[in-house]
């Protein structure tokens, strides 16, 4: 059997060993003889499941006591609009950062539940000779202005990444969908991380969320209970049935990722992977990329042929040779090589030596 390497954007590869793992026991878990999809969630072996992926994810994010830890429904979309609803009640107010399409959908959200007048959004990207950049603003205000400041660092569908840290008197909640455990963050900075499973955790179905005490006190909408933190965090994840087979894989990925080294270990082969593909599309006059150099994520790397009347013939040539998935979001167009925790080094070699192939070839 070929080896194909699998650049989507989400739902994404997951690491080979976790998916070997879950196949030896997909009908036999723990030697109960049955599979853990077919388990109680209030189980004492699926708790123990639990109990040890929160101490696992703890560890590799080193996330503080006074912060709590969600395994929720709903992915990135869902937490859109439980943001909202659990911190906004009261005709609060809060400031989008807009980056790119997720930071822009999720503002979008935001209005549809509240106002107009309780959502600012600020639109903190430049384009300069077709190449996109991030002007991050200066923020200041009365401590009590905003419940809060959303962003997203990484910008899934543009191949945007914002690294700095942000400077500002307002909790700040970040949708860490796409790079979250990509590189060590300083969690303490953070009012709430979220994440949709699919990229960089385990299936779709799944959302982490990491909030800290103090927000759960502030007044929220009606909603939902299922999307309520403060009930998620009274029934520990369990309010309803939760996504168990995600939650299983999930922390088969914890497992793994401590088992090579934990994030700072992964983190350097990221950052190998990103250079590996960004020197040679700047090395190359065949391809180009748009995102200023600060900028360019690490996660998911966009490019464009020179001659885009190729690009139907590239993700042909592409598939046969093992890499898929390599279609740019539609709404941008071009190329898009999703390169997260689970891509190994060798994928990306692949990819270089493929996109090589194809520049170098007589058409």
């Amino acid at each position: 059997m070929s080896t194909t390497y699998n650049f989507c954007a989400g739902p994404a590869m997951i690491p080979q060993a976790v998916m070997q793992k879950a196949q030896s026991e997909l009908l036999d878990w723990n030697g109960l003889g049955t599979s853990v999809m077919e388990i109680s969630h209030r189980s004492k072996e699926f708790i123990a499941l639990t109990d040890q992926a929160e101490v696992d994810l703890r560890e590799l994010m080193s996330i503080p006591s006074n912060y709590h830890l969600l395994f929720m429904h709903g992915g990135g979309r869902g937490q859109f609009s439980a943001v909202v609803n659990n911190f906004l009640g009261d005709k609060g107010k809060a400031l989008y950062l807009i980056s790119g399409s997720w930071s822009k959908a999720a503002a979008e959200e935001a209005v549809k539940l509240t106002s107009d007048e309780q959502i600012e959004r600020l639109n903190i990207v430049e384009n300069n000779n077709c190449i996109n950049t991030v002007v991050m603003p200066q923020l200041s205000g009365n401590n009590d202005e905003y419940r809060y400041l959303h962003y997203c660092p990484n910008e899934t569908v543009d191949g945007i990444e914002i690294f700095e840290d942000i400077d500002c008197p307002w909790p700040i909640i970040a949708d860490m969908s796409s790079n979250i455990m990509s590189r060590e963050i300083d969690v303490s900075k953070y009012g709430l991380i979220y994440a949709g499973a699919q990229k960089n955790i385990g299936p779709s179905g799944l959302s982490i969320v990491i909030v800290r005490d103090d927000m759960l006190r502030l007044p929220a909408l009606p909603q939902s209970s299922i999307m309520d933190y403060r009930l998620g965090v009274k029934h520990g994840s369990m309010y309803n049935t939760p996504p168990t087979f995600a939650w299983y894989l999930a922390a088969e990925v914890f497992t793994w990722l401590k088992s090579i080294g934990g994030v700072n270990a992964l983190a350097q082969v990221n950052l190998d992977k990103a250079k590996l593909l960004y020197d040679f599309i700047d090395s190359s006059d065949f391809y180009h990329n748009t995102v200023a150099v600060k900028n360019r994520s690490v996660m998911n790397v966009t490019f464009y042929l020179k001659d885009e009347t190729l690009n139907a013939e590239f993700l042909a040539e592409a598939a046969e040779a093992g890499l898929v998935a390599l279609k740019g979001h539609r709404s941008v167009g071009g190329m898009r090589a999703s390169i997260y925790n689970a891509m190994p080094l060798e994928g990306v070699v692949s990819l270089v030596s493929f996109m090589d192939k194809f520049a170098s070839s007589e058409r």
